[in-house]
């Protein structure tokens, strides 16, 4: 209710927004337009304008003034990859984390019997991972490269 005492009406339809209005999508259209424009013609105008040399030099790979030597793709160690996953693993738990905290009010109990679940999961999986060796990056003793030759 209004202060004078009629009821508050909405021209908007019933579980929808009103639809934008002509003027607003011809605003739109014509910005389009224009930054569209504008790109095609800056393309154009450097290659219309640009200086255009060709030369044998210019196709080959330059790195630091030194001729490349070896394969573009030189082997990366395995710890290289491990750090990768491991990396993306517990980022991703940070976007669960964070997006826990930020409605933990919300969520009550459940979520926060949920999210904590979900990080004992991973720190139960992250000491499966130190245990089996998995985050020492230096060379393996002679007595665990033996072991791991016997069990199947």
């Amino acid at each position: 209710m209004r202060l004078d005492g009629s009821p508050i009406t909405s021209s908007a339809p019933v579980g929808g927004e009103l639809a934008p209005s002509f003027e607003s999508l011809l605003s739109l259209g014509l910005y389009v337009g224009l930054a569209l424009t504008l790109i095609v013609f800056l393309l154009l105008a450097c290659r219309l304008l640009g200086q255009k040399t060709g030369h044998p030099l210019k196709g080959q790979p330059y790195e630091s003034g030194v001729a490349p030597t070896g394969p573009a793709y030189p082997r990366q160690p395995a710890t290289f990859y491990l750090t990768a996953i491991f990396f993306i693993i517990f980022d991703v738990e940070v976007v669960f984390v964070a997006s826990w905290a930020v409605a933990y009010d919300l969520l009550g109990w459940n979520g926060f019997l949920q999210i904590l679940f979900f990080i004992v999961v991973l720190f139960l999986g992250l000491i499966y991972l130190w245990s089996r060796g998995g985050l020492d990056w230096g060379p393996r003793p002679r007595h665990l490269r033996n072991e791991v030759k016997h069990h199947p």
